[in-house]
């Protein structure tokens, strides 16, 4: 009897160490939590003055004090030092970690800083960026919608965000055009700092929020970066900001702003636009108005056509780069919401990731007039390829893979250049980076002035006496132009659904 007890009590053991282990197992191979104090999903954002000021932000498991350690890096541009200053946040908990911020400032223009991130005795590996040295010649880097839930696919992210490192090598900053993650839990983002820290502790990123990052997920992206959010119209769902790097000026809109823009965040914008001098002008974001993606037939994205673009226009904004559809679309320049030489260039920067959305052929002359294509790279399951204006469906292999964008300004020029890293490497293994589209914008420098000099906050009273006119504006919009049109696509729309399977 005794014998039979141990036996049960022995399988009974066998059973638990066999399932612990799975589940052991099953922990290793996605994420295991974060524990103790090492720090953990670093970053360095813009924040301030991009020639002497950086923000950064970093994680614990535990609640510990805040270290930064930072000084020139050897490779150094500027042989001129001077001493930073630190000002550090309350650590705060979120989503059971633990949030560190400080602003580093009184940084030298034009130096490497080589930095790291503690306690004072448990530090993070050390991580370097750049200071904008002022001068009107620079490259930066933009990306969009890596979006992933798995780290097989985050990485894979990963590697084309380091092929657009080793392509533009010069790069000085990076915008991610928003959706970091798919569902923005404490799990995904484990994942993305697993697949991304090491790219995010050697460059600066300015960050855009995705409706992944912000619609439903309140104040996670608030949490994860280190930004200026002292003229954000709100926090809740993103952040919305601006800053100047070279001879450009940069605004960073939030588009889930009530489902797409306030009043209140457009008429920030258009002062934010008018208080800079700087030769060039572009604006980031996420949602796009210009898109033959699936996202294109919904009216919270198309609203920016009617809403968006006519401050763009008014402040003769230059480029505007946008995410949220996964595929690449640029368009031809644009004022009036018509073709015309001195408008606003408009780029949908395709997807670093896996998720990529063919063309719904049916947007086509409906929300989108094709004449106002100035290239679109088609991606649909086993080919893609750059669109000629008249032919959907051609083919080309090294047209399928993710998508990033280097960007270069010099003076008076801006040229663009798409690149897509090949899911398929070539017969000898290599990897295949393409240039699948380029164009150059020219300017004569030194003829934007400055028109607003006031107060460009929100307050609170402001923003929420405009949520009702805003949601007014964004209903009038879906009932009066997106409905109607919707229906007299509808039939289009139907076509493909049945022949394609596309909706």
């Amino acid at each position: 009897m005794k014998k039979n007890l141990l036996k049960i009590i022995s399988i009974i053991l066998c059973i638990s160490l066999l399932t612990g282990g799975m589940a052991l197992c099953a922990s290793a191979e996605g994420e295991e939590s974060a524990s103790g104090t090492a720090p953990f999903r670093i970053s360095v954002t813009v924040n301030g003055d991009t020639a002497t000021s950086r923000g950064i932000c970093w994680y614990t498991a535990e609640n510990t004090s805040s270290v930064v350690e930072i000084s020139v890096s050897p490779s150094s541009f500027s042989e001129e030092t001077s001493t930073p200053a630190i000002e550090y946040s309350e650590v705060t908990e979120w989503e059971g970690n633990f949030v560190h911020k400080a602003v580093v400032s009184g940084l030298t223009p034009g130096n490497r800083y080589s930095y790291r991130v503690g306690d004072g005795t448990t530090f993070s590996d050390y991580g370097t960026f750049v200071t904008d040295d002022g001068n009107s010649s620079f490259e930066f880097i933009a990306i969009a919608d890596i979006q992933a839930s798995s780290l097989e696919n985050f990485e894979k992210g990963a590697k084309t965000i380091d092929a657009a490192f080793r392509t533009v090598p010069n790069a000085e900053f990076m915008f991610n055009l928003g959706d970091f993650t798919n569902d923005s839990t404490n799990e995904e983002w484990n994942l993305y700092d697993k697949a991304m820290s090491e790219i995010n502790l050697s460059t600066t990123l300015a960050p855009i929020t995705g409706n992944h990052d912000g619609l439903g997920v309140w104040h996670w992206f608030d949490n994860m970066f280190n930004l200026d959010t002292s003229e954000s119209v709100q926090t809740l769902n993103g952040v919305n900001y601006s800053f100047d790097y070279g001879n450009a000026h940069f605004a960073v809109l939030n588009t889930n702003d009530l489902l797409s823009i306030s009043i209140a965040q457009l008429k920030w914008l258009e002062n934010d636009m008018n208080s800079t001098d700087k030769d060039w002008k572009i604006v980031c974001m996420h949602k796009s108005p210009y898109t033959l993606g699936k996202d294109g037939k919904w009216p919270d994205a198309l609203y920016l056509q009617k809403s968006l673009t006519k401050v763009l226009d008014k402040c003769d904004v230059d480029l505007v780069l946008s995410g949220h559809d996964h595929q690449y679309l640029r368009t031809k320049a644009l004022k009036g919401n018509k073709v015309s030489e001195d408008g606003t260039v408009y780029v949908l920067a395709g997807t670093a990731g896996t998720k990529r959305y063919e063309v719904r052929s049916f947007l086509a002359n409906h929300f989108l007039d094709t004449d106002f294509i100035g290239a679109l790279t088609i991606q649909k399951d086993n080919y893609g390829n750059y669109w000629n204006g008249e032919n959907w469906e051609q083919t080309k292999q090294t047209n399928i893979g993710g998508c990033f964008n280097g960007i270069s300004i010099d003076g008076g020029k801006l040229t663009f250049k798409s690149y897509i890293l090949a899911d398929k490497p070539d017969e000898q293994g290599n990897e295949i980076i393409t240039c699948h589209d380029e164009f150059v914008l020219e300017k004569e420098v030194g003829q934007n002035k400055i028109t607003y000099t006031g107060d460009n906050t929100t307050s609170s009273v402001e923003y929420y006496l405009g949520v009702v006119p805003s949601f007014m504006g964004l209903a009038g919009y879906a009932f009066g132009i997106w409905l109607p049109k919707f229906f007299i696509m509808l039939p289009d729309m139907l076509n493909v659904v049945i022949n394609d399977g596309t909706f």
